[in-house]
């Protein structure tokens, strides 16, 4: 089950346990958010995508709880406003982006975070590591 840590206003965020149904709870959890805001028409596939990714790599390397936080971003100024999206696990090292070989089943999934996203990178926390990427908003 995925713990609900909060979804009010203009941020979303959920824990999962390191099992394998966290990506497809992940998936629903981002697409209900996304739908609830709005955005699911036009983001709704690239966000949960890029978050299948991110969380099943989570999956493979770590062994601890996964989070996944949502931020609808309204910068003053000039920035245009974007979604951020958060994908935290207790595994300090960030992950390695490679080019994966043709017939490689994995190792992509760092390649269409890069290639889908305005913006991508990661942070050390406490506890471990967050890959976040940003994606622009319509209008």
């Amino acid at each position: 089950m995925s713990g609900v840590i909060d979804t009010d206003g203009a941020r979303a965020e959920w824990t999962f346990p390191a099992e394998p149904g966290a990506v497809r709870t992940a998936r629903h959890s981002v697409r209900d958010a996304l739908r609830a805001w709005g955005l699911d028409p036009v983001l709704g596939d690239v966000t949960v995508l890029l978050v299948s990714e991110l969380v099943t790599n989570s999956l493979r390397y770590a062994s601890g709880p996964i989070g996944v936080g949502l931020t609808l971003c309204e910068p003053p100024g000039e920035n245009a406003p974007f979604l951020l999206v958060e994908v935290s696990d207790p595994l300090p090292d960030p992950p390695t982006e490679r080019t994966a070989a043709p017939d490689d089943e994995g190792g992509r999934g760092l390649q269409l975070v890069a290639g889908s996203a305005r913006r991508w990178g990661t942070r050390r926390g406490r506890t471990g590591k967050t890959v976040w990427f940003e994606l622009p908003l319509p209008g």
